[in-house]
């Protein structure tokens, strides 16, 4: 504000020509005012002697004088402006680091307010108010101060950079379309920076909706964690349930063990107790018959003891105690109750099984066969549903997805969350059924087992079920599988599988690291002469 109350009258102390204040000002017949130096080499350059504000023309060349007025008053103004300017210096600030200082101050630099794009300089406060108020210097394109305005001058031709070239992309000065760029399009830099702020905008708008796209992708990560939890809960509280019951289960027959030992041992405590009572009494019998035969012994009347012999002889006989015993067979007992408690796990065991089974058949995916991945031997059904040996190769070109070996992948790739399928293996005696991942070798010697990309389980000779890892795994399974579930959780790195019929689990892959998109792979073994000719049938999928 304080320098807006002198500058206002700044005008009157301007030269037209060089736009600065007056220096040595003279008067020209017409009444205008001009540096003495600027009027001349005007009047030199040109060759006529015209007014620059009015165009008046003089036929001679008019004799310049210094205004000694306005001299004066020039002189007045400078001191004014300078006084002044100094106090609005104190106010304005000085440049932080980063920030643009002014190219007139001499001094101590202050901070710029704007660069102008003609004079390719930089303005405080103070310096800025010409632009602002004289008439030529009004049209001067103002912008934010920036540094190295240098660098807005076309290095070659040393002119503004004002014209963009399409061709190159890049800034141009007005002599280079004629002198470098003859052949290639140009549009006014203010054209072309339209258009880029335009699509600026654009930009902007997809950053926003993908940043939008992106809180949402938040907001729903935040709602699967609190669905998470609570699944979680819901878990837990049927494990406890579960398990509770299992706890109670096994108390029970504990108990029940307990209570059975316990009565056998009475049983055998009251045995014991009628045998003794017995022997006691046959003791006291044979003490008896034994005090007889002791005072027999002792008579020596030979006829009494002749006559007492007799009736000794005919007393009753005692039991014959030799093969008596008393022992109790617990043998068993245990067994037996561990028996009745795994039936009782079993039974559970099968609940959660098919509990969990009915949650995975909630993940069912369409699958349908890729003929371009299928083994030249083997036939697809035209719904893409069915697969079975032909015993006959069929001429196929050997595109890089065929696999040599008797298999064939579904069209439908897997990269992440879960996903089911069912597939019917009712009458066959040979087939391989899982998935692998995308890069797997589909040529020469295949092998199959998770480090190379397979995650299966497979039959053969019609009764063997194998879990093929590194090593095998030879599965003994309660019933032959009429129908096979395959369930893969992405993230969490497993590959279960399932006797559908039966609501059992066959086998799981846990631990899995997937990195690639996941196939479903088939393979209905060979033919066998007409033993395996039973197509292997990708079924729809019944929540039982």
């Amino acid at each position: 504000m304080a320098a807006a109350n002198y500058l206002r009258s700044e005008d009157q102390f301007l030269c037209s020509i060089c736009l600065d204040v007056f220096t040595d000002p003279v008067s020209i017949p017409c009444g205008h005012n001009f540096c003495k130096n600027c009027i001349n080499e005007h009047w030199n350059t040109s060759g006529r002697y015209l007014c620059p504000m009015c165009k008046k023309v003089f036929n001679t060349r008019p004799e310049l004088h210094v205004n000694t007025f306005i001299s004066e008053m020039v002189v007045q103004f400078r001191q004014s402006a300078q006084q002044k300017t100094s106090s609005s210096s104190s106010e304005q600030q000085v440049p932080k680091p980063g920030e643009v200082p002014c190219d007139v101050c001499t001094g101590t630099k202050l901070k710029a307010l704007k660069s102008c794009l003609v004079c390719l300089a930089s303005y405080c406060e103070t310096h800025l108010e010409p632009h602002l108020t004289a008439s030529r210097l009004k049209r001067h394109q103002l912008i934010d101060p920036v540094e190295n305005l240098e660098d807005r001058m076309c290095t070659k031709h040393d002119k503004p950079l004002e014209l963009f070239c399409k061709t190159d992309q890049t800034c141009v000065c007005m002599l280079c379309p004629v002198l470098d760029h003859k052949t290639h399009e140009f549009v006014p830099l203010k054209e072309e920076y339209e258009g880029k702020k335009a699509e600026l905008g654009k930009r902007e708008a997809e950053i926003q909706q993908m940043i939008q796209k992106r809180r949402l992708k938040i907001q729903e990560i935040k709602h699967s964690v609190d669905l998470s939890e609570e699944d979680a809960d819901r878990e837990i509280e049927e494990g406890v349930q579960v398990f509770s019951a299992l706890k109670e289960s096994v108390e029970r027959g504990q108990a029940n063990l307990i209570n059975t030992i316990k009565e056998k041992q009475k049983t055998t405590e009251k045995q014991a107790e009628a045998f003794i009572k017995e022997l006691e009494q046959e003791i006291s019998e044979l003490t008896k018959r034994w005090t007889e035969v002791e005072q027999l012994k002792r008579s020596e009347d030979q006829l009494h003891l002749l006559q007492s012999v007799h009736s000794l002889k005919a007393a009753p006989p005692t039991k014959d105690w030799t093969e008596v015993s008393v022992r109790s067979s617990y043998e068993g007992t245990v067994v037996k109750a561990v028996a009745q408690l795994e039936e009782t796990l079993s039974k559970e065991m099968k609940k959660l099984v098919k509990a969990e089974l009915k949650k995975v058949q909630q993940y069912a995916v369409d699958v349908t066969l890729d003929p371009d991945t299928a083994h030249p031997q083997l036939i697809l059904s035209d719904d893409g549903k069915q697969v079975n040996d032909s015993d006959v190769r069929k001429n196929l070109p050997d595109n890089p997805e065929r696999f040599f070996c008797l298999c064939v992948l579904g069209k439908q790739s897997f990269s992440s969350g879960r996903f089911y399928f069912e597939v019917q293996v009712k009458g066959k005696t040979d087939w391989t059924l899982g998935v692998v991942r995308e890069s797997i070798n589909r040529k020469g010697i295949i092998k199959v087992s998770p480090e190379y990309g397979y995650w299966t389980i497979c039959l053969r000779n019609g009764n063997e079920y194998i879990a093929a890892t590194i090593s095998p795994v030879s599965l003994s399974l309660k019933s032959l599988p009429q129908k096979v579930g395959v369930f893969v959780d992405y993230e969490e790195g497993l590959v279960s599988f399932y006797d559908v019929d039966a609501a059992a689990l066959i086998y799981s892959f846990t631990g899995c690291c997937f990195t690639e998109k996941l196939f479903p792979l088939f393979s209905p073994g060979l033919n066998g002469g007409g033993k395996n000719s039973t197509p292997l049938i990708i079924s729809p999928v019944r929540v039982n």
